[in-house]
């Protein structure tokens, strides 16, 4: 059983419930927080003219639209874990989709419901998934209601092979799933809200199953942008130009399941797949707008705010790859909306870099309550309100595990500033990559190795380890038990495996063989040198 909020107030030396209490009654906002899956950040129509999503354009446009919003690892259950608990993978433990949250483990709306709140879980859950149906679904602390489903649930009803239907968890008894799942999450979403208590304010963490894959459309959208010819990414092709400078895994992670060359161990095209992905998005962007019309016919769209994002970008085809888990813009990046009339500045554009860490200390925020000392994240309410002063972060983590199931992925360690990236790869034996951001954001020029930016590279080098470090101070790599081989497999007439990079094939006797202990630090020029 795990911990209440209450329970842990004195561990983490936080406000006291009556004060918490006190402070959100001067504070009585509703919040309805909408998560969707893999909703890359272009996933929209005022980013993307294909699209039609009317009702996410309306939250930009008469909201907030977060235009550097990250998540800090890019991959469905530590960045749902990020996204409940305010810290990075490495403090909260759940390392992928198999691990569940450690016992004791505080999620954000505890607190609200602390603080007077009532508030519902609709949707994904998806921690614990090795734990299997029945299991990984159940209702969880925080919640006063709940309605879940095992692992990544499905866009359509059916049978399961023991003859019986495939059912939510609702409150904790089974209830056969009848009809297309963004539809039918939205109808309990609007159900909860018309019945609940009113005379609380509330909070509703709506999880959509979509857009995952295998994409599925509702029946309603299976025939949108049929004459649409959709671009393909500059870095899809398999050149010198593009392998150029890519560590050796990216390049023969093209010929794998997260791969172009063999996608899903199958003959997929990337580009066909991807307009299923745009119908797919079609019904979360009616759910949202179903979700605004009940506010506003109940008179309660001036204390309500909406908030849309995604769980972890996807890709489909830049530098050769699909899905997400990697440290690449578009598997990092992710929509983060915000709309609140009267509350939040309309039409407003937020350039400042914030992450799905954020989400925890901003609601709470928004509900009058105090963040605890343990969250690694801080609340971008006054950023969406233009009432920032000082200096906002100008940088954050990026960390992903290596995953047996996966294992073409390596342990992927990022520091992101406004304007570079570094990645490192954690054992494996491979190049580092570094980006200048501003000049190259399609990521396309690594430059780790041109001396002139070494002072960089140092820098960041350094800052990444020190986020690295746990709240214990400790720097751990952890992993879950392997049970398969994982998806090993590649196309035999397709793309070779890498070679190792050019400049790293020496002679003996080459200068630098013996050299590589050394610090970098000490390889800069005098006027370039850093603390």
């Amino acid at each position: 059983m795990l911990l209440g909020a209450s329970s842990l107030f004195a561990l983490f030396g936080q406000t006291t419930l009556v004060q918490a209490a006190e402070k959100a009654a001067n504070t009585k906002r509703n919040i309805i927080y909408v998560l969707t899956d893999d909703q890359r950040y272009d996933e929209l129509g005022i980013l993307n003219p294909i699209l039609n999503t009317p009702n996410m354009d309306k939250l930009a446009n008469e909201g907030i639209h977060f235009k550097n919003a990250f998540v800090t690892t890019a991959l469905c259950s530590p960045s749902r874990a990020s996204i409940l608990t305010g810290q990075y993978m490495h403090n909260h433990g759940v390392v992928d989709n198999n691990k569940p949250a450690r016992e004791g483990t505080i999620f954000f709306p505890e607190y609200l419901q602390d603080a007077g709140y009532q508030t519902a879980f609709i949707g994904k859950w998806h921690m614990g998934e090795s734990a299997g149906h029945g299991v990984s679904d159940m209702p969880q602390n925080g919640f006063d209601y709940w309605l879940s489903f095992p692992g990544q649930g499905i866009y359509y009803p059916k049978t399961m092979p023991n003859g019986k239907p495939y059912t939510f968890n609702i409150n904790g008894k089974r209830v056969p799933q009848t009809g297309y799942i963004t539809d039918e999450l939205t109808d309990y979403s609007i159900d909860w809200l018309t019945e609940r208590d009113e005379s609380k304010p509330f909070m509703l963490y709506l999880s959509h199953k979509a857009v995952h894959a295998n994409f599925s459309p509702a029946k309603r959208h299976e025939n949108l942008y049929e004459d649409v010819t959709l671009p393909v990414p500059a870095s899809q092709a398999d050149t010198p130009e593009n392998r150029k400078g890519k560590p050796m895994w990216v390049q023969n992670q093209r010929n794998s399941w997260h791969g172009v060359d063999f996608p899903y161990h199958s003959s997929l095209d990337v580009q066909s797949y991807k307009k299923q992905y745009h119908r797919a998005i079609g019904a979360v962007d009616d759910s949202l707008g179903r979700i605004l019309t009940w506010l506003e016919e109940n008179n309660l769209t001036e204390n309500t705010t909406v908030i849309l994002m995604g769980d972890n970008g996807f890709m489909f085809g830049e530098h050769g790859l699909i899905d997400k888990r990697n440290a690449y813009e578009e598997s990092m990046r992710v929509p983060l909306l915000a709309y609140a009339p009267g509350y939040l500045e309309a039409g407003k554009v937020v350039t400042e870099m914030v992450a799905n860490i954020d989400i925890a200390p901003t609601l709470l925020e928004m509900a009058g309550v105090a963040s605890p000392k343990h969250f690694d994240g801080k609340s971008f309410l006054d950023l969406a309100q233009g009432k920032a002063k000082g200096e906002w972060r100008n940088n954050f983590l990026y960390e992903y595990y290596w995953e047996f199931n996966y294992p073409s992925t390596p342990t992927t360690f990022a520091l992101r500033s406004d304007n570079f990236k570094i990645i490192q790869y954690h054992g494996v034996w491979d190049t580092e990559e570094l980006y200048d951001l501003k000049n190259d954001p399609k990521e396309m020029v690594n430059l780790i190795d041109d001396p002139k930016y070494l002072a960089v590279k140092v820098e960041m080098r350094g800052k990444l380890f020190t986020l690295l470090a746990n709240n214990k101070g400790e720097h751990t790599v952890p992993f879950t038990e392997k049970f398969s081989s994982g998806a090993v497999y590649r196309e035999e007439g397709r793309s070779k495996a890498a070679e190792f990079p050019e400049h790293w094939l020496k002679e003996d006797g080459e200068d630098g063989l013996r050299d590589f202990m050394k610090h970098d630090k000490k390889r800069l020029p005098k006027k370039q040198k850093t603390k």
